[in-house]
C-alpha cells in the first residue's frame, strides 16, 4: 500500500454492528501495518465512552466526585448513595443528543450533609429532566433503577421518554455502562463546547438551552453562538486547556497514541465563570459543515501527525509541506 494514513469519517450508528465491527477490525489491521490511522477506532471508542469522565476526573477540567457503574448492582448502590447527598446527572454510554441523560434531583430537597452517610429508600420520590428535550417526568428511585435495568416493565412505572431504558444491556462487552456526576446549577447557562484539531484549539462555540431548558442540544431548541479562541471571555478556560490537553491521553492509558484529529469537549460552568468542567468528549462524529475554514488545519496536522520527522523542533511544519 502506498498510503502512509487514512482520515476516517464514520457517523456511529450510520452502519450495522456487525459492519461497525468489521469495519473497526480492518482499521486496527492496517494500523498493525504502520499504517497511522486518524482516528483510531480504539481511541474513538475510549475517549467517547462516558466512562472516561472519571478517567480525566483528576485533571482541572474533571469533577472528583464522578462514579461509573459497569453492572447493574453497582449502580443500585451506588446511585442510591449519590442522589441522597446530591442532585446528580446520570449517563448511559450508548446515547446521543441527551438521549438517556437524565438530570436527578430529589422531590423533597432534603440531602444530607456527606456523601455516604446515608441511602435513599427505593420509594423516594425524585424529579427527572431528560436532556434529549427537556421534559419532566416524576418517579420513585425503584422505578428509574428499573427503567434503567430492565426498561418499560410492570415495576417501572409509565414513562414519556421516547427512550426504551435498558442502559445495561449486553453488558461491558457492548459498552453498556452508566456514569454518575454531579449536577451541576449553572448548566443552565448552557455548555461551552471547544473545537480541536489534534491539540489545537480552533473554536469555541457557547450552547445555550432555549429559556426553561437545561439540555444544550439543537434538538432541544437550543441557541449557538461562536467565538475565537483568543477571545477574552473564554482565557481562563484556554489557559486550563494548555494543562489538560497534553495530559488527557495519558489519563486514558494512551500516552503512545496521537490526539485525535477532530474532536470537541463539551463544558459546564462551576461556581465561577473561571471554573469548568467537561461533561462529554466527541472525537467519533464532531460535524464541521459551518467549520469549512478549518480543513486547512485538519490537513496541516494531518501531515504532522503522518511525517513528524517533517517537523521542526520548533513544532511548526516545513515550508514545503
Amino acid at each position: 500500500m502506498n498510503a502512509q494514513g487514512v482520515i476516517v469519517r464514520n457517523n456511529p450508528g450510520t452502519l450495522s454492528a456487525l459492519s461497525q465491527k468489521n469495519f473497526d477490525d480492518m482499521l486496527r489491521e492496517l494500523s498493525d501495518t504502520g499504517l497511522m490511522i486518524m482516528t483510531h477506532p480504539d481511541v474513538m471508542s475510549t475517549l467517547g465512552a462516558k466512562d472516561s469522565l472519571v478517567k480525566i476526573k483528576h485533571l482541572k477540567c474533571g469533577l472528583e466526585d464522578t462514579y461509573v457503574y459497569y453492572d447493574p448492582e453497582e449502580f443500585k448502590e451506588g446511585f442510591r448513595k449519590s442522589i441522597a447527598f446530591q442532585p446528580r446527572v446520570i449517563k448511559q454510554n450508548r446515547g446521543s443528543q441527551g438521549e438517556g441523560i437524565w438530570i436527578v434531583k430529589l422531590k423533597d430537597g432534603n440531602y444530607s450533609d456527606k456523601y455516604g452517610e446515608t441511602m435513599v429508600s427505593l420509594d423516594t420520590e425524585i424529579v427527572l429532566m431528560e436532556a434529549w428535550d427537556n421534559h419532566v417526568e416524576y418517579h420513585t428511585v425503584g422505578e428509574f433503577i428499573e427503567f434503567c435495568i430492565h426498561g418499560r416493565t410492570q415495576h417501572s412505572g409509565e414513562w414519556a421518554s421516547t427512550g426504551v431504558g435498558r442502559y445495561f444491556e449486553g453488558g461491558i462487552a457492548a459498552g453498556s455502562m452508566m456514569v454518575d456526576q454531579r449536577f451541576l446549577p449553572r448548566i443552565t447557562e448552557g455548555e461551552v463546547r471547544c473545537l480541536f484539531v489534534g491539540s489545537e484549539l480552533v473554536e469555541i462555540v457557547h450552547k445555550k438551552p432555549r429559556e426553561g431548558g437545561l439540555s444544550a442540544t439543537l434538538a432541544s431548541g437550543a441557541i449557538y453562538t461562536k467565538y475565537s479562541p483568543d477571545d477574552e471571555k473564554f482565557s481562563k478556560l484556554v489557559e486550563h486547556l494548555k494543562d489538560d490537553v497534553p495530559r488527557i491521553m495519558d489519563a486514558f492509558g494512551m500516552a503512545d497514541r496521537p490526539l485525535p484529529l477532530l474532536w470537541t469537549a463539551d463544558y459546564i460552568y462551576g461556581d465561577t465563570d473561571d471554573e469548568l468542567h467537561v461533561g462529554e468528549i466527541n472525537c467519533s462524529c464532531p460535524g464541521i459543515t459551518q467549520q469549512l475554514d478549518i480543513v486547512p488545519i485538519i490537513a496541516k496536522v494531518a501531515i504532522e501527525t503522518v511525517f513528524p520527522e517533517r517537523t521542526t523542533s520548533e513544532g511548526e511544519s516545513n515550508d514545503e509541506l
